[in-house]
């Protein structure tokens, strides 16, 4: 699945909302869109959602404008005000919100298992805002990646949470070596260093010709075949209300999905 930004913008020069940008991510290859002010990344990742319409150029999903499809397969993470948690959640509270919203049970049991496979389980009872940001990411992208239908992402903005670029550009690196499709949307500096990093990156269909031989380097799996097993209650359940899905936006707006989590509706 290849998404492609071909000379997208919002508003006229000088001085547009989103000035005119251009990217191509690909299974393997994360597209990378540098913006600057504190408005254009989120619109930059609306746009490349597909939630919302750009005034000049056209986004592309395998060649073809389909908006419809971009939403249902791409998933926005961490874009502020639109799908980002609230910062004083804990990691287990935010687990448990999005294992109700991708339709699993969000009881104790699973939500042990997402961190333990994260590899986050220092981190349970620790709010969101006080982990480093590649931590931060891990666990949002893992979590959208769990969502039906959902093999796309559009990350927003990491290096405002601090931290190296290298970091948390490992956590990128590593999911789109498993094949998903990812728009990076960063400042200009986070950018430049990100470009001479993805020459770390096999392509996927280099990847797959490992021939099932471990690879050091090379991603593992994420936590959604972990959890493709029966659930049970638990008193711990809780329940999500999905919203419908957004149509093309004219200006940002925010979608509160939940009491704790606000986050885009995908469906």
């Amino acid at each position: 699945m290849t998404l492609e930004l071909d000379h997208v913008g919002i508003g006229e020069e000088p001085g547009a909302p989103l000035p005119v940008v251009s990217a191509v991510a690909a299974p393997g290859r994360p597209g990378v869109l540098a913006v600057e002010t504190e408005q254009a990344p989120v619109l930059a990742s609306l746009v490349a959602g597909g939630r919302m319409q750009p005034d000049t150029g056209r986004l592309l999903l395998d060649g073809h404008e389909d908006p419809a499809a971009v939403r249902r397969a791409f998933a926005l993470v961490d874009t502020p005000g639109i799908a980002e948690p609230f910062p004083v959640l804990t990691l287990k509270q935010i687990v448990r919100e999005e294992l109700a919203f991708a339709g699993q049970r969000p009881n104790r049991e699973h939500v042990d298992t997402v961190l333990d496979e994260l590899g986050l389980r220092d981190y349970v009872d620790t709010a969101v805002q006080r982990v480093p940001t590649a931590v931060r990411i891990r666990l949002l992208v893992e979590l959208a990646l769990l969502r039906d239908g959902v093999t796309g992402i559009v990350i927003t903005s990491p290096e405002r949470h601090g931290g190296a670029v290298e970091d948390w550009f490992q956590v990128v690196r590593d999911v789109a070596r498993r094949g998903v499709t990812v728009v990076l949307v960063t400042s200009k500096a986070a950018a430049a260093t990100v470009e001479h990093l993805l020459e770390t990156i096999e392509t996927h269909d280099e990847v797959e010709t490992h021939d099932d031989v471990a690879t050091p380097g090379v991603a593992t799996p994420g936590v959604a075949e972990t959890l493709e097993q029966p659930q049970t209650e638990d008193p711990e359940d809780v329940a999500r209300t999905d919203g419908t899905e957004p149509g093309l936006l004219a200006a940002p707006s925010v979608t509160t999905a939940s009491a704790t989590v606000p986050t885009e509706a995908q469906k």
